[in-house]
């Protein structure tokens, strides 16, 4: 499964309300994620404003599309977009960064050795 990380950057003046708005997103903004692809999806949030997100899903230019095509998600858009320090669209803005190790896969390529399990 393809994982993809971004990073964005959210007002340091604006941090709590970024985190309150979060702590409970909405029912049908969560169905929506879901039903288009996204999964294992998770953001962090520094307190210098660094927001670096994390999903997992099979095409994530298609995620994103079928998710900018949702009603809800325009909404959820307009209304997170005064948090950022860009003041754009949050998922128009985001900055994908490679992953450069990931330790299940490189696990997963050792050869075993004698008499030990991975």
């Amino acid at each position: 499964m393809p994982r993809y990380c971004f990073v964005s950057r959210v007002d340091p003046d604006r941090l709590d309300e970024y985190r309150r708005r979060h702590a409970a997103v909405w029912p049908e903004m969560l169905r929506a994620l879901r039903d288009t692809g996204w999964r294992n999806y998770s953001l962090f949030l520094g307190d210098d404003g660094l927001l670096v997100g994390y999903v997992e899903t099979d095409d994530l230019d298609r995620a994103k599309a079928a998710m900018a095509a949702t009603e809800v998600n325009d909404r959820w858009q307009r209304e997170m977009a005064e948090l950022f320090a860009d003041g754009g669209r949050p998922d128009e803005n985001w900055r994908l960064v490679d992953e450069v190790f990931n330790l299940d896969d490189q696990l997963a390529a050792l050869t075993p050795e004698p008499g030990k399990d991975r």
